[in-house]
């Protein structure tokens, strides 16, 4: 972690530009979210365009988030050295090239490339954006620039399937990617009124610890996707998953290294992650993406697939659960600023996400928007009591200089969790469902929407939600005791003696 000589050197390059700085990532943050949660509800109209089903179809959507979660800690780290806004520039560049790409894609496998390069380009853009505004906001003005940020992720996620789904049955899935190309467009052009950032101090890039990061997540990601898609005992997911092991186990020792020797930047200063109260918000993290990404993304799916809703019918149905994501999280910063314990507000939304995945398994086929309403409120509603907090209060523990680190690893979290749970999720679908029709070929096509055996696949749901409510009864007990005051004194001595620079860790201040 930086020195406090080091702390004092993070600067803005020519002013701030505090609105300029804001408007531009808000638009990034709502554009990123809206062509996630949109892309979902295309992807019967896509499978059935291009031919396809089942692992290769959900990489439209998995190969985004498996790019995205490689490269947002590279991105964060170097956008500290290089400059915040040359990285968002970059991606938003990128972004908008992948996404033009998809809407021409003429066949499936150019899909997915395409959406990977989109990826890659959300990495920059979404690293860089958080980064940004903690550079250029302190204090209670830092809580609510990072509520405003939650709630214009909430707005994305809520009209992102409706307008996609208006979209695709008036027009069709290519002119959805068009309209994503055309923001990406804008927020490039934006860039330019906004200052440039970075830290003072320009240390050797480590580009060892960034190419053994990036190849082990991705390795590592590809082997659960495989495991899917191959089973989880065959040779693609055994040796890709060995490979990920090995090279971010090297990671780990280059890191270690650098920060022993002193003779460069790490890409992870892994005395980050070893601070308890940080690393119970990236927990927090993981739980709100991991109880919310299997029912964004699949529900559209059933519904269509087992009750004939139209992909705009379905969209309108996650208003229910995504508008509570746009409302919420300046009532969670007001609660902040006015005394209430942050992380009693996380503990308080990973179990009410949990209480909404249980509720969610009195799905059945035709089920009514109203009987949809209250497990997808109560989704809703936890996530967006927090999602505008926890990078205020993670941020708040890092040193000026390492804000882009610190913003990338919560993305990579982020990122992460929705490639894995999008995985995960899916394969638990798959799997209960062979179980019950005994064919992989049929249980593909009835998760991809092609309707009939819709009390199989209503069964499936169920497994998949109760397994998702047991994960967040997991992660609420995981989190209250990282970022309870005696879990944080008790972490801290455990670390003392295998490392004892951690002094120079900021002290926590999350209450």
């Amino acid at each position: 972690m930086a020195t406090a000589s080091q702390d004092s050197a993070a600067r803005a390059v020519g002013g701030s530009r505090p609105t300029s700085t804001l408007l531009v990532v808000l638009l990034g943050m709502l554009t990123l979210p809206m062509a996630m949660s949109g892309t979902t509800v295309a992807l019967p109209r896509i499978g059935a365009d291009l031919g396809a089903a089942g692992a290769t179809l959900q990489w439209v959507v998995v190969g985004y988030f498996l790019a995205a979660s490689s490269l947002m800690l590279v991105a964060g780290s170097l956008g500290d050295l290089y400059g915040r806004r040359r990285i968002l520039t970059l991606g938003a560049a990128l972004y908008t090239a992948g996404t033009l790409a998809s809407a021409l894609a003429p066949s499936i496998l150019v899909l997915d490339a395409a959406r990977i390069l989109s990826g890659v380009g959300a990495a920059g853009v979404m690293a860089s954006g958080g980064s940004l505004l903690a550079a250029t906001f302190t204090g209670p003005a830092r809580t609510r620039v990072f509520a405003s940020l939650g709630t214009t992720a909430g707005l994305g996620l809520a009209f992102g399937p409706t307008f996609s789904g208006w979209l695709v049955d008036a027009l069709g899935w290519r002119p959805t990617f068009l309209s994503y190309a055309a923001a990406g467009v804008v927020i490039l052009l934006g860039t330019r009124l906004i200052s440039e950032s970075r830290a003072d101090v320009r240390p050797r890039v480590d580009k060892a610890g960034a190419a053994a990061f990036i190849a082990g997540l991705a390795l590592a990601l590809f082997a659960i996707t495989q495991g899917s898609k191959s089973g989880w005992g065959s040779v693609w997911t055994l040796l890709p998953g060995a490979a990920a092991l090995a090279l971010l186990c090297t990671f780990v020792r280059i890191e270690q290294r650098l920060v022993r020797t002193g003779t460069g930047r790490p890409i992870l200063d892994l005395r980050l992650v070893r601070n308890p109260a940080f690393l119970g918000w990236a927990v927090g993290s993981f739980g709100l993406g991991a109880g919310t990404t299997g029912v964004l993304t699949f529900l559209p799916t059933y519904l269509q697939g087992t009750s004939g809703t139209t992909a705009r019918a379905a969209g309108l149905t996650l208003l229910l659960m995504t508008v509570p994501i746009l409302l919420l999280p300046p009532l969670g910063a007001r609660l902040v600023n006015r005394g209430v314990p942050a992380r009693h507000l996380l503990v308080l939304s990973l179990l009410l996400i949990g209480t909404g995945n249980a509720w969610l398994t009195t799905l059945h086929p035709g089920i009514s928007a109203t009987a949809l309403a209250g497990p997808l409120l109560t989704i809703g509603a936890g996530q967006g009591l927090s999602i505008g907090i926890i990078d205020a209060q993670a941020m708040s523990m890092v040193a000026p200089s390492e804000v882009g680190m610190a913003s990338g690893f919560l993305n990579t979290v982020r990122g992460g969790t929705g490639a894995v749970m999008l995985t995960v999720f899916g394969a638990l679908l798959l799997a209960s469902l062979e179980s019950r029709l005994g064919s992989r070929d049929l249980a593909a096509r009835v998760t991809a929407g092609a309707g009939g055996h819709a009390q199989e696949f209503t069964g499936s749901w169920q497994v998949a939600l109760w397994s998702v409510t047991g994960l967040m009864a997991v992660l609420a007990a995981v989190s209250a005791v990282l970022l309870s005051p005696a879990g944080r004194r008790a972490a801290r001595q455990r670390a003392r003696p295998a490392s004892p620079s951690t002094e120079n860790i900021p002290s926590p201040t999350a209450r």
